[in-house]
């Protein structure tokens, strides 16, 4: 419950910022997706923007899964192609953990 309530908001937060973002080139192109997708859902009023599945994974302690888990979100700008190495993309944690050493590790540590 706690994962469809933060999707739910955070996607109707979004798409509302889209909206009213007279700066967003992408807004026409974005909306469209989004309806397409609400429209092979019944569960949407109109739009989807989060995908309905998650497949969560416990990280009870196991420093090598969370390096694991660390890794494959850091390196998904990378594969996406919208930057080359992990550090470059301006808003994940990888910043800190390969210019560091330090980074989401010292947070659970």
């Amino acid at each position: 419950m706690v994962i469809k309530n933060t999707k739910s908001f955070t996607a109707m937060k979004l798409i509302d910022a889209i909206i009213n973002n007279p700066k967003e080139s992408r807004k026409g192109w974005m909306l469209d997706i989004f309806e397409k997708n609400g429209l092979l859902n019944k569960s949407n009023q109109r739009f989807q923007f989060w995908q309905h599945e998650n497949h969560p994974i416990l990280l009870d302690g196991d420093e090598t899964r969370f390096l694991q888990r660390l890794q494959y979100l850091h390196e998904n700008p990378v594969r996406a192609g919208f930057v080359s190495l992990p550090q470059e993309w301006k808003y994940s944690s990888a910043i800190d953990f390969y210019t560091t050493g330090k980074g989401l590790l010292d947070l659970v540590a």
